[in-house]
């Protein structure tokens, strides 16, 4: 994913739409190549990280938020149309909060950028969320972890 923060008065509209194309469009894409094959074997399970900005929205994440709420909503509606249709796939939805990645240097708006650099600096290993993510995948089949918030003990939100 990509996380270019920005205030909306900045109108980073290019930003914003690349956002859109790789958050969303992307998870879309993912879901659409793997879909058929789940459903012929009647089995799958598809893993889309969102982020604790899909829970929560923070000046400057109005757009990411947006991108965020909608992988939280997708996975869900996966979840339940799938378990409709009596198969075994599976959906999670995983929400990290700061991990210790690149992400954050997608920030190009310098009035946020600082501010972030900083709150970062509590960011916790991305083995965390790897282990979240084998937890899920080793439940037995008839176990469905739907969603998972992970994020450093001191991050308020």
């Amino acid at each position: 994913g990509l996380m270019p923060l920005s205030l909306l008065r900045n109108q980073k509209v290019d930003e914003w739409n690349t956002m859109i194309d790789v958050n969303i469009k992307g998870v879309l894409y993912g879901i659409s190549a793997v879909l058929p094959a789940m459903r012929e074997q009647k089995d799958g399970h598809v893993i889309n990280l969102s982020s604790v900005a899909g829970h929560v929205v923070g000046a400057g994440s109005a757009v990411y938020s947006a991108t965020k709420f909608a992988v939280k909503a997708i996975t869900e509606g996966l979840r339940l149309e799938e378990s409709a249709g009596g198969s075994n796939i599976r959906a999670t939805n995983i929400s990290p909060g700061a991990i210790a990645t690149e992400l954050k240097e997608t920030i190009t708006d310098t009035d946020l950028k600082s501010g972030i650099d900083e709150f970062y600096k509590g960011a916790i290993e991305v083995e965390s969320i790897a282990r979240a993510i084998a937890f899920a995948i080793e439940e037995p089949a008839g176990v469905a972890v739907n969603e998972m918030i992970i994020r450093p003990v001191h991050q308020e939100w």
